[in-house]
Formats: structure tokens, sequence, C-alpha cells
């Protein structure tokens, strides 16, 4: 029984160690919405909760911050100064990341709408003035 017991601890942390590195090395992806981030991260930590290892809020909080794509860096800059980060909760976080998440979606979908709008007026072609003057007076 103690032998079990033994083999059973150093399993379980032996996979809390992997879960550790993969909490650690844990980074979102360009392309990746804020939802698929959360639900990823708070699943790994979850699973060290299970094993033995309870990630507090702030850690996780931390970690999201830190490893957000380059397009969310003003963003968390914005509420690192405006808000209490050792007080902040993931949800919070969340819903802040998403607000900014949906505004830039927004804007992209604007300014690829007025592109569409500006190659159907000119059938394709650009309109403006180049440095074509046409035939000399020879």
């Amino acid at each position: 029984m103690k032998q079990k017991y033994q083999d059973s601890t150093r399993v379980k942390r032996a996979h809390l160690q992997a879960l550790q590195k993969e909490f650690e090395m844990l980074h979102m992806k360009a392309g990746e919405f804020v939802n698929e981030y959360f639900a990823q991260t708070l699943s790994i930590a979850n699973k060290m909760k299970i094993n033995g290892e309870n990630k507090r809020d702030v850690e996780v909080v931390k970690k999201m911050m830190r490893s957000m794509t380059p397009k969310f860096d003003y963003i968390v800059c914005s509420i690192e100064e405006s808000k209490d980060t050792m007080i902040l909760t993931i949800d919070e976080l969340q819903s802040s990341l998403l607000v900014h998440e949906q505004r830039m979606s927004s804007h992209v979908e604007e300014e690829h709408a007025l592109t569409i709008t500006h190659s159907e007026q000119f059938g394709g072609r650009s309109q403006g003035r180049g440095s074509f003057r046409g035939r000399g007076r020879g």
C-alpha cells in the first residue's frame, strides 16, 4: 500500500511539473480569440489545482497580461495603469479584453467595407494624379 501511494505521488508530481511548464510557456497565438486563450489558460490552471497546486487569481491575471499578442499591448498597459492588478479578477480582465477585441474587429470590418466600396467605385483602379503628362510637343 505504501509503495502504491509513493508511486501515485510521484506520478502526480511529474504531471504537475508538466502542467507548470505548459502554463509558463503558454502564449496567446496570432489570430486566437480572447475567449479561446482564457479557456486554454484556465483549463491548465484547473488541472494544476486538481494535482495539488492552486494558482491564485493574481498569478493567472499577471500571466495572461504578459502573454497576450502585441495587438493587446496598449490595452494591457492601460489596465495596469488604471486598475490594481493585485485585486483584478480574471473575469474583469477578460471583460476588458473582450470589449477591446470587439472594437478592433469592428474597425477591421469597417476598413474592409471602405476598401471594397472604393474598389467598386473606381473599377479596381486607383484614381489620382500621377506623373504621366502625355506626349511632349517635340
